[in-house]
């Protein structure tokens, strides 16, 4: 993409025409305020950008249409836009035409048939920026954008104020957010993300999305069916105290209480039933029988630990007089194995007499009392167990009972505030319906489970087609060789630091010299000759790299009056007004001399066929310099405007 001509009209019809060579090098001179530095401004305009920025005073006041012809490969485009009106700083309307060889269109054939966007979509088209997207972190907070033509708008202006700038390098690098905007644009032109990527980069954001949201819906779902039973319970007893649902289920298990609630759902309200306030009074009745059963379960429970607690002494003593008894061998038979144990006495000898007979019943009758109260322990325990299992029921009554009772105690507040019963009724089965509406049975669960492992396959298998992402490699390596070119060319303006490596710093915005003992940014250097030998040759190493890979870049550049750095002042630089005698009388000619020759060696040599055009005050009497001239120097007049056209 190039400038092939540039035409403004006047508010009567008359036109002036400005013709460039499409390729190589365009020099326009001239004395100051004759409307050289506008044609910057013109171009950008008549690119889609709707800021109007060229300066008050005759251009604006006398040109009523806005014409540049750009120049593609095989075809051209003609973008025309009207002065905004009523003094207005900003023009969206435009007119486009297409074709192989365009005709300048006559004052009366300018028609608005599109707008800046249309503008900018199909140059950003016929350029081949491919499509893009920033890529942007979600926590930050600006948003991702398309990259198109507007973006390169920073690699091909360098404005009078800008040319020679130690602090800034790329046009518009100094207004809010648009340094951010040519780090996230600028390794998309330079080819970092390739289409295939961007459309696989797409597609994995899509299907993480919906990712997060099934997996959203699912740990809802699993959330409401934990809580499900409750909340059924509290609705449950909500209908029952509004009067449109009665003791259907006593059980009140899940599965019933949600059929019984789905039932609810067929209600319509009739003539009211009577208040049934006394359910209130049984639910309380009730609550306080349960908790006196449990606090008598509970009485029993803490006296069978205490008897426990007593008998355990009497059951230690009685079990050590057992042991007594069987060391001694009181009764002259074994109890349990019946066998004679009196080792001083033949078997029942004497044992049959009355008083023998009292005394050994006695001792059996010992025995076995100590072995009874030995023996109550487990039955004792088995006892509390069956206590404590029987608190645990009357606990679990007591808290249903209360979930019942402080529904229907807030059921009854709600017939009272609402002053009839269908009114309640009606407002329990919204919530009904509402809770039935987001309770998901086991099936639909089951669906969202595998349609969260169908996604989480999907972007597996996405992430894997990706990669890994190597864009911060390719665009260090894409810089470097870019870095190589910007030495090579400031080394041929013979600038300071020259010998020292230089790098295109993307994070800085800045060119960065690499000494031995530390970096030294370009606005830690000084002397406006070196800021002007750096500015173009970074911004020329950017082109080379473009234009050796194809990339989209349009094949121009402007630079406005570059050799003012080259005067012994700026008033000087702006007497010399495209003369000859006062360039040579005034400036530094090896300087200004070296700055044309290495132009015109980088659209000859360097990149064949590439555009640029000068804006200056400096005229060479060498050949090649009046070669290059695109008109006559401009005097007053002549001019970009005439002054002799009429004001609006």
């Amino acid at each position: 993409m190039k400038i092939n001509s540039i035409h403004v009209y006047s508010h009567n019809g008359q036109r002036r025409d400005l013709k460039f060579n499409v390729d190589g090098l365009n020099i326009i001179t001239g004395r100051s305020s004759t409307g050289k530095s506008a044609l910057s401004e013109i171009i950008e305009y008549c690119m889609g950008r709707s800021t109007f920025n060229v300066p008050e005073g005759i251009i604006r006041d006398k040109v009523a249409w806005f014409t540049v012809i750009y120049q593609f490969d095989k075809e051209q485009v003609l973008v025309a836009k009207p002065t905004p009106s009523g003094g207005g700083a900003s023009c969206s309307t435009a007119m486009i035409r297409r074709g192989v060889r365009l005709q300048i269109p006559s004052f009366d054939e300018l028609v608005v048939n599109t707008d800046d966007e249309g503008v900018v979509e199909l140059l950003s088209r016929l350029l081949g920026i491919p499509e893009n997207r920033t890529q942007v972190a979600l926590e930050h907070s600006r948003v991702s954008f398309d990259a198109n033509i507007k973006h390169t708008f920073y690699y091909l202006f360098q404005k009078q104020g800008l040319v020679a700038n130690k602090d800034q390098l790329f046009y518009r690098q100094n207004e809010q957010y648009l340094p951010q905007t040519i780090r996230d644009t600028l390794p998309i032109l330079l080819g970092v993300s390739s289409h295939n990527r961007y459309e696989l980069e797409s597609k994995l954001r899509i299907a993480q999305r919906d990712l997060k949201l099934i997996h959203k819906k699912l740990e809802h779902a699993r959330g409401a069916v934990d809580s499900m039973h409750e909340q059924a319970i509290g609705l449950y007893s909500e209908a029952k105290a509004v009067g449109i649902l009665g003791n259907i289920f006593e059980s009140l298990s899940a599965d019933k209480v949600v059929e019984a609630l789905t039932s609810v759902l067929t209600w319509k309200p009739d003539t009211p039933a009577d208040d049934d306030s006394n359910r209130i009074s049984l639910l309380e009745e009730e609550l306080v029988q349960l908790r006196q059963d449990r606090r008598d379960t509970q009485a029993k429970i803490d006296a069978a630990r205490q008897f426990a607690k007593r008998a355990g002494g009497y059951e230690t003593e009685a079990a050590e007089q057992i042991h007594r008894l069987a060391s001694i061998k009181a009764l002259p038979k074994n109890s349990d194995s019946g066998e004679w144990q009196w080792p001083f006495s033949e078997p029942n000898l004497a044992l049959e007499s009355p008083v023998a007979v009292v005394l050994i019943n006695e001792l059996k009758s010992l025995e076995k009392e100590l072995r009874v109260a030995t023996g109550q322990r487990p039955k004792l325990e088995a006892y509390l167990t069956e206590l404590t299992g029987k608190v645990e029921d009357i606990v679990s009554k007591i808290k249903h009972k209360e979930a019942e009772l402080s529904a229907a105690i807030s059921a009854n507040e709600v017939i009272s505030q609402m002053r009839t019963r269908n009114n309640a009724a009606a407002r329990v089965v919204g919530r009904i319906s509402l809770f039935l509406e987001t309770l998901l049975p086991n099936e639909d669960i089951a669906k969202l489970e595998a349609e969260n492992r169908r996604l989480t396959n999907k972007v597996r298998q996405l992430e894997d087609e990706i990669g890994d992402d190597d864009s911060n490699e390719r665009l260090t390596s894409i810089l470097n060789n870019i870095s190589a070119q910007v030495s090579r060319y400031i080394q041929q303006f013979n600038a300071e630091f020259a010998p020292f490596p230089a790098r295109l710093s993307l994070p800085q915005l800045t060119i960065i010299f690499d000494r031995p003992e530390r970096p030294v940014p370009m606005s830690r250097t000084g002397g406006g000759e070196n800021h002007l030998a750096y500015h173009l040759s970074a911004l020329l190493a950017l082109h080379l790299f473009a234009a050796q890979n194809n990339r989209p870049l349009p094949r121009f550049m402007l630079i406005d009056q570059p050799t003012q750095v080259y005067f012994p002042s700026e008033q000087v630089y702006r007497d010399a007004d495209g003369s000859v005698q006062n360039t040579e009388r005034d400036a530094d000619l090896d300087a200004v001399r070296r700055l044309f020759e290495l132009l015109l060696k980088f659209t000859q040599e360097e990149v064949p066929g590439f555009q640029l055009i000068v804006t200056e005050h400096a005229n060479l009497r060498d050949q090649w310099f009046q070669d290059a001239l695109v008109e006559e120097p401009w005097t007053k007049p002549p001019a970009l405007v005439p002054t002799d056209w009429e004001d609006l």
